[in-house]
């Protein structure tokens, strides 16, 4: 994300995963005469024949027919292509040129080694001791009743290391895929990880093996897949975040977790007809998705707004499609896709269980919280302390080389939730996405708001009041939600 005020979603990990398509034959991006552009094609309904058809005539071909929700990825090389291909059996199209989201990789905030610390009897893990979050939400309790056995977790991300020795028994390779370019790649190859560890880094969490290695996973028992969206520059795109979510459905997994948000507007608004077909397309896919029996989980995002008022939005569009504009952020306005309808939205906490500085929130708009780390909660701003983010496993991208290291973000809360999800879920295999979601909001351990104004960094210099808020509501707020999820409650 390119902004001047919003936090990655992986704070000092940061990864920014983005997507958008602009609609209309009025706003869409005009393709270089000569040059292979990329679309979005959406149909009225569910049957893409006639919009097949109209992409051939105005000189584009079929990239990707998503036709179980009427959405086409073509190509083209035709600068009129958007005006052309409208017509019967095309509801909206535009161009995807220039509206991927830059992978803001920030780096990690330290690493450790496995060897350097002898194994901890609550898991016999290595590095077990060092995972504050496990105990905060009562992962060894859970592991007693299951670790999350028969159930697939989608990583939808930047892919995932298949070498690293907590990972390498734990990924599902038949289920993994890349998306890259909206082509389906199941190539082992293809959906490991290029430009970031972001993916590695959230499948730790959730699934790390107990292996006497490293760390331990939230479900060490369940499975993760690959689903890599983000290509070799860094970048995601629509064709790549659709290919995502009906892959994850058309392989059977029961979880996906998504830390990301879609670009180039953090707030797709749905009154903005160039916004409209991204609404449109995500909506469609993630309504598939659940009716195949998927439960989405995405982060609220790390710019510290409250998601339910109105306020101004000076810092969209972040790609250089479009001029940047003060927009009035309203019940029009969603973020995508933690704010779409069924997708349990999670904010994130420190290690007091008080909501971390950078975590956005909202009454109505955070379902659940869980840790994500805050590495300035200490020192009230002054100072960041690595051990207070989320010790997970990394991988290299320069040197190929595996490891352990520190990241804080929502992108590190919501692979919690993932992870109880997939712990609930083994426990109770009957439950439809809809009823896993409100289990995991019935179990989860209430917190109380605040009192007054929360100001978690008034020592940080230059950002005393930055990361001031406001908490309404009570049992279930805007900070919390329902509360922290509890892995123990979960199972039983």
């Amino acid at each position: 994300m390119k902004r001047s005020y919003f936090l990655p979603l992986a704070t000092a990990s940061a990864v920014a995963l983005g997507l958008s398509v602009v609609g209309t034959a009025g706003f869409a991006a005009a393709a270089t005469d000569g040059a292979e552009t990329t679309y979005l094609v959406l149909a009225p309904g569910a049957a893409t024949d006639q919009a097949k058809a109209r992409v051939a005539a105005a000189g584009g071909t079929v990239a990707a027919d998503y036709r179980q929700i009427g959405v086409i990825v073509a190509r083209s090389t035709n600068p009129s292509f958007v005006t052309d291909v409208a017509g019967p059996g095309v509801a909206s199209a535009g161009a995807t040129t220039g509206l991927g989201s830059a992978l803001d990789e920030g780096g990690t905030l330290e690493t450790v080694e496995s060897a350097e610390v002898t194994a901890n009897g609550a898991s016999g893990e290595p590095l077990y001791n060092l995972q504050w979050d496990m105990p905060q939400i009562n992962v060894a309790q859970a592991h007693g009743v299951t670790t999350g056995e028969g159930v697939v977790v989608g990583v939808l991300d930047s892919g995932i290391s298949s070498s690293h020795p907590d990972l390498a028994t734990q990924i599902a390779k038949d289920k993994s895929v890349s998306c890259i370019g909206g082509v389906q790649d199941t190539s082992e190859g293809a959906w490991n990880p290029t430009t970031s560890d972001h993916g590695t880094h959230v499948a730790g969490t959730i699934a790390a093996a107990v292996n006497g290695v490293g760390v331990t996973g939230v479900a060490p028992g369940a499975k993760v897949a690959s689903v890599k969206v983000v290509n070799d520059d860094g970048y995601i795109y629509p064709e790549a975040a659709l290919c995502g979510f009906m892959w994850a459905a058309d392989q059977g997994m029961d979880i996906t977790n998504n830390s990301y948000y879609i670009d180039p507007w953090q707030w797709n608004c749905r009154n903005d007809e160039r916004q409209r077909p991204v609404w449109q397309a995500v909506q469609r896919a993630i309504s598939y998705s659940q009716n195949k029996g998927v439960l989405n989980i995405a982060s609220a995002g790390n710019s510290n707004v409250d998601l339910q008022h109105k306020f101004i939005d000076s810092g969209s569009p972040n790609d250089g499609s479009y001029p940047v504009e003060d927009r009035t952020i309203n019940g029009a306005c969603v973020v995508l896709p933690g704010q779409a309808p069924g997708v349990v939205t999670v904010s994130a906490t420190g290690p007091t269980e008080q909501k971390s500085y950078y975590s956005s929130y909202g009454q109505g708009q955070v379902d659940v919280a869980a840790p994500g780390g805050d590495s300035r909660f200490r020192s009230q701003g002054a100072v960041s302390n690595a051990a207070d983010a989320i010790l997970s496993t990394t991988f290299n991208t320069v040197t190929k080389a595996n490891g352990w290291g520190y990241k804080q973000g929502t992108s590190m809360a919501s692979p919690h939730a993932a992870g109880v999800a997939a712990l609930a879920l083994s426990a109770h295999p009957e439950l439809s996405p809809g009823a896993l979601a409100s289990l995991l909001e019935r179990t989860a351990e209430p917190l109380a708001c605040p009192v007054g104004v929360y100001n978690p960094t008034p020592n940080w210099a230059d950002r005393e009041t930055l990361y001031e808020a406001s908490c309404h509501g009570g049992q279930r707020n805007g900070f919390y939600g329902a509360g922290e999820v509890d892995a123990l409650t979960a199972v039983q």
